[in-house]
């Protein structure tokens, strides 16, 4: 018997996680689909305000609760403290969620915003499960435009509107803790777009091909991969003459704004580029691991790659 999936989506409010949990429920036929929100309605009926004030707060302005705010440097550690505080309760509850589906061998999704890269600790699941914990991304003036259309919608939302700096504060918190934790930290753009890269990484299509591309050509090799096929630069091996063991970078760019920074700071940073330049005339070749979100989606970014000649064919 195959191990279930359990997958993980937080982010910070209003990034989208509850379209794309439900969204991603539908594609792989997952009929557990679980709120955190809910999972903390219950526990607040157990657990009374005077015990625990940070629970019964929101997640964007639990930090009021702190006793001794003296001991922050800055704000955005106050905000992150209260916002851990608040999320803390309600972990040891989803825990045991997992646990109980992992037992039955059923499949779940959770998603919320109290999923804390680094708080949750997935590594005891992790010889019964296949888990896979993703953390939602988006740039400021998306996050608001989301923030003002629920509101709008809805009619729901207008204080978090509010809250939106403390909201942006909890969103960085949680990119630096999946950065930290290696979890998985996908830019929501369109529903689809979004979709298509964690269904990337749960039904991974990987391949190693040698590439002999220039440092000139980098940018063109980036867009075929990641931006025209949304697909995932994993890693660069070099083998460099003259040295037993190979030099091993893992890359991990799957989205397209981490693309676009990482050739920025090449294309504006003489020495670096200087550097790659060099890797590069030591290297015959660069044994490249591509991924996909499915076979034929890599035979195509192959294929492409294989057109423009930046592969080595033996």
């Amino acid at each position: 018997m195959r191990k279930p999936y359990v997958i993980l989506i937080g982010s910070a409010s209003g990034i989208g996680k509850s379209t794309i949990a439900a969204e991603l429920a539908k594609k792989l036929n997952i009929k557990h689909l679980i709120e955190s929100d809910f999972i903390r309605a219950v526990v607040r009926g157990i657990i009374g305000k005077e015990y625990a004030p940070a629970l019964h707060s929101s997640s964007y302005d639990a930090y009021k609760n702190i006793r001794n705010k003296s001991r922050y440097t800055s704000y955005d550690e106050l905000v992150s403290a209260g916002f851990d505080d608040h999320a803390s309760y309600v972990i040891p509850a989803l825990e045991k969620i997992i646990q109980r589906a992992i037992t039955d061998y059923d499949d779940i999704i959770i998603e919320g915003v109290h999923l804390v890269p680094g708080l949750i600790n997935t590594e005891q699941f992790s010889d019964y499960a296949n888990i896979y914990f993703f953390i939602l991304s988006s740039d400021e003036e998306s996050h608001k435009e989301r923030f003002v259309k629920r509101a709008v919608q809805i009619h729901r939302g207008g204080k978090q509107l509010d809250f939106f700096k403390e909201n942006r504060i909890i969103h960085d918190h949680l990119l630096n803790q999946a950065r930290t934790n290696n979890v998985h930290i996908i830019n929501s753009e369109s529903i689809d777009q979004t979709l298509e890269k964690i269904l990337g990484i749960i039904n991974k299509s990987c391949m190693t091909i040698k590439l002999i591309n220039e440092v000139e050509d980098l940018d063109d090799v980036i867009n075929i991969i990641i931006n025209e096929n949304k697909g995932t630069l994993e890693k660069i091996t070099y083998n460099i003459k003259g040295f037993k063991e190979p030099l091993i970078r893992n890359i991990g760019v799957s989205d397209s704004e981490s693309a676009n920074t990482f050739l920025k700071n090449i294309n504006e940073d003489e020495s670096k580029k200087e550097y790659l330049n060099e890797l590069y005339k030591l290297s015959e070749y660069r044994q490249t691991t591509i991924c996909a979100s499915n076979p034929e989606r890599l035979e195509k970014i192959v294929n492409e790659l294989n057109k423009k000649g930046y592969v080595l064919n033996e």
